[in-house]
């Protein structure tokens, strides 16, 4: 997660908040009104400051629910979540992965089933982001982001990385591999079911491209602005922080489709205050706390009642052309042959 982020909790827990606390709990079946205190493993740094102020502190604690953020990352969630299935009590009471990384979890039953009678939010949810163990958070997707000043013509393609005006140029963040991955398949006509078929277009954005890798979404940041590199693929929710930050960025959605993530909260089903899980994942789909995310971070609502300014819309919205278009990652893919694709990355592409 990424990006600097001051909200005011004041204007958080004033007047559309503070009636979205009352409206998203009253949906809630008279058997679940939730109460006491709950545990939610999330993120840190400005994905859980957002949360502690629209979701613990706006929406549940004025219905007397104290949450308390177990912060951690995805390994150690994931991690937690296998261990303690066979525990009478879960230490979490809500769990947020990334959705692949959500998908191995969902598999081996670590997580109770949502829907419309615990969740009642879930009807506003985008139909094509719903799952039956999770709901989606915010989302965002890839697409190709560039410098204008030293690419003037806005890329059409995926395959654009690829072309010779950009040897040297091109920079490629070791966090996505997968995704990437997944760009060199298409470009080379493949599909997201079977991404070997991208490994000779990776090697040649490698050995021709003499693409450079870096460490991390933050090197790519840094890279992109003090201009050692002109293009990459990358989150438009990244491109919006970054471009707050300085770096010369804009980004344009790939003819080949664009390549969505979501982050997605989940109840465990040993979890100690389900009914408390279950209404922080309802809150977390409320309009005002959705587009705080948009507004700090750069997300995509997953609702269809988050209304977003249109300059913010231009910034990081989707047309729904490029909704119709939208190239989903394999899971069950994925979770089978993720060794195998990064082993190809460590040793052949970055080897």
């Amino acid at each position: 997660m990424h990006g600097t982020l001051r909200l005011s909790r004041r204007g958080l827990l004033g007047g559309a908040a503070a009636t979205a606390a009352l409206c998203s709990m009253s949906a809630l079946p008279a058997f679940a009104k939730p109460s006491g205190t709950m545990v939610a493993s999330v993120f840190g740094g400005d994905y859980g400051d957002i949360l502690r102020q629209s979701v613990d502190a706006a929406i549940l604690a004025p219905v007397g629910v104290t949450v308390t953020q177990d912060i951690s990352s995805t390994e150690a969630r994931q991690t937690k979540l296998r261990t303690e299935r066979q525990r009478r009590k879960s230490s979490m009471d809500v769990a947020v992965l990334a959705d692949l990384d959500m998908y191995p979890m969902a598999k081996i039953g670590a997580f109770s089933a949502v829907s419309v009678e615990n969740v009642p939010r879930i009807a506003a949810v985008i139909p094509a982001l719903k799952k039956e163990f999770s709901v989606p958070q915010i989302f965002s997707y890839i697409a190709i982001l560039y410098n204008p000043a030293r690419i003037p013509t806005p890329p059409t393609s995926f395959a654009d990385l690829w072309k010779p005006e950009y040897k040297g140029r091109v920079g490629i963040s070791d966090n996505l591999h997968v995704a990437v991955s997944a760009v060199a398949t298409l470009v080379a006509g493949g599909t997201t079911s079977d991404l070997s078929a991208g490994r000779e277009k990776l090697l040649e954005l490698k050995n021709q491209q003499q693409a450079k890798v870096f460490p991390s979404n933050e090197a790519i940041a840094a890279a992109l602005k003090s201009e050692e590199i002109w293009i990459t693929v990358n989150y438009v929710a990244r491109a919006y922080s970054w471009r707050k930050a300085g770096v010369p960025i804009t980004h344009a959605i790939a003819k080949e489709g664009a390549i969505p993530i979501a982050f997605e909260m989940a109840v465990p089903t040993n979890a100690a205050n389900a009914e408390a899980g279950f209404a922080y994942l309802n809150a977390a789909l409320e309009p005002a706390a959705q587009t705080a995310f948009a507004e700090k971070m750069g997300y995509l609502p997953t609702v269809t009642d988050a209304n977003l300014p249109p300059e913010l819309e231009k910034q990081i919205g989707l047309p729904e052309s490029a909704r119709e278009n939208l190239v989903r990652l394999d899971n069950a893919y994925l979770m089978e042959h993720q060794a195998e694709i990064l082993d190809f990355w460590n040793r052949s592409f970055k080897g």
